[in-house]
C-alpha cells in the first residue's frame, strides 16, 4: 500500500468516524427527548412554520454602508470608499463598507438592520421594508436606461439577432441587467430559456461588459450609467463593444435606509448627502463615483 493510498484511507476513516459520532449524538438527543416526553416525536414536513426574520439591534457606534454589486467588488470598494469615509467622519464614527455578491443578499441585510444605509439597484427596491433617502443626479438627470451591447465586430444589429446566442445577465433583481431584457423578450413572446442558447449571471455590470469584450458572451444588458462611466476610463470598451438597443428611462438606482432606522440618523444621513456637492471634500467623493449631487427622490419613479 502506498503512502498516498494510506493517507486517503486514513482521511476517509476520520470522516466516517466523525459522521458516525454526529449521528449517534443526534440520535441520543432525540432519544432523550422522546424518553423525557414519554412518546415518539413526529416531524410533519407539510406543517413546518417559517422561522421569524431575525432583527439585529443597530450598532450606534459604527456606520455600516451596504453597496449593491452594480460593479464588481474591487470596483465598488475603490469607487465608494471616499464617500463612505466622508460620511463616517461627518457623523463622528467609524464607517465600514458591507458588500454581498447578490442584490437579494443586500436586501436581506437591510431588512435585518445589518446595514444602516444601502446603495441599491432600482429593481431591488422594496417599499415595504425600505425608505427612499436620496437619489443621485448624473448629467443633470435622475433617470437611466438599459443598454444591450454586443462585440463591435458582431454582425448582430438588433436584439432579435441574439437568438441562439450566449447572453449575460447581471443579477435576478437588476432592473437594467435582467428585468428590462426579460420584459423585452416577453413582448416578443419569448423566454430566455428557449430564445438564448445559454445565459449567465455575472453579478456586476462591469463584468457583463468584460464578458462581451472577451468573447464569453455574445451580448449583455447593462446599466448605461456604468457602461458610460467605465467607458470614459477605458477607451477599449468603446472600440470593442457597441450598443444595439436602449430601453425606456427608469428612476436612477436610489439610496435607501431600513424602515426601522432611527429618524435622527435618517435625517442626519439625508442632510449630509443632500449637501455633499457644497463641500469641497464631498465634491471629491462625488467625482469618484461619477455623481454630480444627491437630490430628493420621486417615489413614483420606483413603482416598477
Amino acid at each position: 500500500m502506498t503512502m498516498r493510498t494510506k493517507k486517503r484511507l486514513d482521511s476517509g476513516w476520520i470522516r466516517f468516524i466523525c459522521l458516525g459520532f454526529f449521528l449517534l449524538l443526534l440520535a441520543g438527543c432525540e432519544a432523550g427527548q422522546q424518553e423525557k416526553q414519554g412518546q415518539k416525536q413526529q416531524i410533519r414536513l407539510d406543517q413546518l412554520k417559517q422561522l421569524p426574520v431575525e432583527q439585529i439591534e443597530p450598532d450606534s457606534q459604527t456606520l455600516r454602508v451596504g453597496v449593491g454589486a452594480v460593479l464588481s467588488p474591487q470596483g465598488t470598494a475603490l469607487s465608494y470608499q471616499p464617500l463612505i469615509s466622508y460620511l463616517g467622519r461627518k457623523m463622528g464614527k467609524p464607517a465600514v463598507l458591507v458588500q454581498r455578491r447578490t442584490y437579494q443578499e443586500l436586501n436581506d441585510l437591510l431588512i435585518r438592520n445589518v446595514v444602516d444605509i444601502g446603495i441599491i439597484c432600482t429593481g431591488a427596491y422594496r417599499k415595504e421594508t425600505m425608505s427612499l433617502l436620496v437619489v443621485p443626479q448624473i448629467n443633470g438627470k435622475t433617470t437611466y436606461q438599459a443598454f444591450i451591447i454586443v462585440p463591435a465586430s458582431s454582425p448582430v444589429r438588433e436584439f432579435s439577432g441574439l437568438r441562439g446566442k450566449v447572453f449575460a445577465f447581471t443579477d435576478p433583481l437588476s432592473n437594467t441587467g435582467y428585468l428590462s431584457p426579460i420584459a423585452l423578450l416577453r413582448s416578443m413572446g419569448q423566454q430566455p430559456e428557449t430564445f438564448f442558447a445559454r445565459t449567465i449571471f455575472t453579478h456586476g455590470h462591469d463584468r457583463s461588459v468584460a464578458a462581451v469584450m472577451e468573447g464569453i458572451a455574445d451580448g449583455a444588458s447593462v446599466d448605461n450609467l456604468v457602461y458610460e462611466f467605465i467607458g470614459k476610463r477605458n477607451e477599449e470598451i468603446g472600440r470593442k463593444t457597441k450598443v444595439i438597443w436602449k430601453s425606456a428611462k427608469f428612476g436612477i438606482p436610489p439610496v435607501v435606509v431600513p424602515r426601522t432606522l432611527s429618524p435622527a440618523i435618517k435625517t442626519q444621513l439625508k442632510e449630509l448627502l443632500l449637501g455633499l456637492h457644497q463641500d469641497p471634500e464631498g465634491i471629491k467623493a462625488l467625482e469618484v463615483i461619477g455623481v454630480e449631487r444627491f437630490v430628493e427622490p420621486e417615489p413614483s419613479m420606483y413603482e416598477l
